[in-house]
């Protein structure tokens, strides 16, 4: 008699850190291209001695959340589970300490992250003060036999300034054995207090091949899981990667969130777009804002304006690099025949200011809820504008 499936008798809630269809990076087993900074924890976990506050920075999407967990894992697993040499953090994905970690059931475990309202369907736009507050009662206990605690801030980004000065506090009087992690893509904008009590750990981006070995890791666990949003665990094909590695800039996230989203072929189309300028194909434009435009067309729209706004910042870049060497726009580069001829050093402050503007409706078009397919039209009225 075949085994009725077991279904689950509660939704998992949406998660602020995950990208859809990928695992989240406290599923993830492997760290790729960040040695070093596993290392380091590593032979602290094994000595004993660790730093308390350790600012995991970095863009965003290069594996800053995937190693907080490993060594999260690695904390809360026995010590005998661990690696003996001290210069990995792998534990076995059935230890006690790794199952409690991924449910986020573990006793010696703090997760401080945007929460997520069941009633409004949303995430706050901030950790809040009484997240932070929860650091209380957790540091109040003592850590068992001399167990470690975690705290995992994801992102330290995302903190307002009432959370922040609340984490402070705890970060200035640091209980015994117990580990902060803050994740950050931009630690110049934390509270310089907070900065100096932790020891920054800079992460860099991806090499081409980690990227791929990553990326490819995610998608497969995905396929294993059953496929989702971000391709459904499908992989790119061989001829993709090269322009996925180009645009994704060595973040994990970003060459997945490319890949779900069509963002090679959105990619063509904004190089079409801009190759054509101060001509502009409007029939064409508007079929595509009519695309675009929908909510549930969100994520590609998103992905549109963010491949947009970065092509038109390297053709004003390579104009202005261009000028500053006193001879036209520099030679080389994939930007360099579009950046003479479409903007040069006569139309170089049209292209930035228009720029400047774009991102300024962008920005209001999101906050007040306006129209996206009249967004997408008056970008281009003001690029034309500005290449003529």
């Amino acid at each position: 008699m075949a085994r009725a499936a077991v279904v689950p008798d509660f939704e998992p809630l949406p998660e602020a850190d995950r990208l859809d269809g990928v695992p989240h990076p406290r599923f993830t087993a492997k760290v790729y291209g960040h040695l070093d900074a596993e290392a380091a924890l590593a032979t602290g976990l094994l000595s004993g001695k660790l730093h308390h506050g350790w600012l995991i920075s970095g863009p965003a999407g290069i594996g800053k959340a995937t190693l907080a967990w490993r060594f999260a894992r690695a904390a809360l697993s026995a010590a005998d589970e661990r690696d003996r040499t001290g210069r990995s953090l792998a534990v076995s994905s059935q230890t006690s300490g790794s199952r409690q970690v991924r449910a986020l059931s573990h006793p010696g475990l703090l997760l401080l992250r945007r929460p997520y309202n069941t009633k409004d369907k949303r995430f706050a736009a901030s950790i809040t003060i009484d997240e932070v507050r929860r650091l209380r009662q957790f540091l109040s206990f003592g850590a068992e036999d001399g167990n470690w605690r975690v705290v995992i801030v994801d992102t330290a980004d995302d903190m307002n300034a009432n959370a922040a000065n609340a984490l402070l506090k705890s970060l200035e009087e640091p209980p015994p054995r117990t580990v902060f992690l803050l994740l950050t893509s931009e630690p110049g904008r934390l509270l310089p207090t907070i900065r100096s009590r932790c020891r920054l750990m800079p992460l860099a981006p991806l090499s081409d091949d980690d990227l791929r070995r990553a990326a490819t890791d995610a998608l497969e666990a995905e396929e294993g899981a059953g496929g989702g949003k971000a391709g459904g665990g499908k992989l790119p094909k061989d001829s993709d990667w090269p322009v996925l590695q180009r645009l994704a800039g060595g973040s994990v996230r970003r060459a997945l969130a490319l890949h779900a989203g069509g963002g090679i072929e959105l990619d063509t189309t904004v190089n079409r777009q801009l190759s054509k300028l101060p001509k502009v194909d409007w029939a064409a434009l508007h079929t595509l804002a009519d695309k675009l435009a929908p909510a549930a067309a969100e994520q590609q729209f998103e992905l549109y304006y963010e491949l947009l706004l970065a092509a038109i910042a390297r053709l004003v870049r390579a104009a202005a690099v261009g000028g500053v060497a006193g001879g036209g726009v520099a030679k080389g580069g994939p930007d360099a025949t579009l950046a003479t001829r479409l903007i040069g050093e006569t139309r170089l402050a049209h292209f930035a200011t228009a720029w400047e503007a774009i991102v300024v409706k962008k920005r209001e078009a999101d906050t007040l809820n306006l129209d996206r397919k009249a967004l997408i039209l008056d970008t281009f009225a003001a690029l034309e504008k500005a290449a003529k």
